[in-house]
C-alpha cells in the first residue's frame, strides 16, 4: 500500500523465502507413507534481480519461486510414488520446479527443526514527465522463527485494539486502517522525541 501510494505508476512483486512453508509442509505430511516433512520456498535469484533492476518483468509462478522438500518416509513406503504425488499436487507444487530429498528422522531433527522464513515485497515504479526515472522500494523480512514473529504481530495489533477502544472507537478495521503509532509500545510523545 505504501509503495503504491508513493509510486502509483508501477508494479508490485512478492517473493517468499528462503523459508519453511508450514502449510506446504503439512500437505506433504498428509501423503500416505510420509512420516515427516519440511518444505522450503526459495526465491529465484534471477527473478529477484530482474525486479530490483526496475525493468518491471512479467513473471510466472514458476519463474519466481522454487520448492525444496525434505521428506522422512515411513518404513517400506513407495518413495517414487511420494515424490510423484508431491510434484503433481495442485495448488501446492504442480506450478513450481520442485526438488524432493528423502532423509532420515535424525537428519530432519538435526537440520530442519526450526521454522525460519522471510521474503521481499518490492514496488518498482516510474516518475517524470515521460516516465523516464525508475525507482524501487523494497521491504524485506528475515525471520528466525515464523511463528514467533507472527505472535509479535498479533501482540502489536492487540495493543492497537486496546488504544482504539480507549478512544471509544469500535467496528471492523483492516491493517491498512491502523496507524503505526497505535502498534508501537511507545507513547506518541516518545515516538516524536525518539524517532521523528
Amino acid at each position: 500500500m505504501l509503495g503504491n501510494a508513493v509510486l502509483p505508476d508501477g508494479c508490485d512483486y512478492t517473493f517468499w523465502g528462503k523459508g519453511v512453508s508450514q502449510g506446504h509442509s503439512d500437505a506433504i505430511r498428509r501423503i500416505e507413507g510420509v512420516a515427516d516433512a519440511r518444505q522450503y520456498t526459495i526465491p529465484v535469484e534471477s527473478a529477484v534481480e530482474a525486479v530490483r533492476s526496475g525493468s518491471n518483468p512479467e513473471l510466472t509462478t514458476r519463474q519466481k519461486h522454487t520448492r525444496e522438500c525434505f521428506v522422512v518416509a515411513k518404513e517400506g513406503a513407495d518413495k517414487a510414488l511420494i515424490e510423484k504425488t508431491i510434484k503433481e499436487m495442485p495448488n501446492y507444487f504442480a506450478d513450481y520446479d520442485t526438488t524432493v530429498h528423502f532423509i532420515s528422522a535424525e537428519e530432519m531433527k538435526r537440520d530442519h527443526s526450526g521454522l525460519p522464513h522471510g521474503g521481499f515485497v518490492i514496488r518498482s515504479g516510474k516518475t517524470g514527465e515521460n516516465k523516464e526515472t525508475s525507482h524501487v522500494i523494497e521491504y524485506s523480512l528475515k525471520l528466525g522463527s515464523n511463528p514467533e514473529f507472527t505472535s509479535s504481530i498479533l501482540v502489536a495489533y492487540a495493543r492497537a485494539a486496546v488504544r482504539l477502544s480507549r478512544e471509544g472507537q469500535t467496528g471492523a478495521r483492516t491493517v491498512f486502517d491502523i496507524a503505526p503509532a497505535y502498534l508501537s509500545p511507545k507513547s506518541g510523545a516518545e515516538l516524536r522525541k525518539e524517532m521523528l
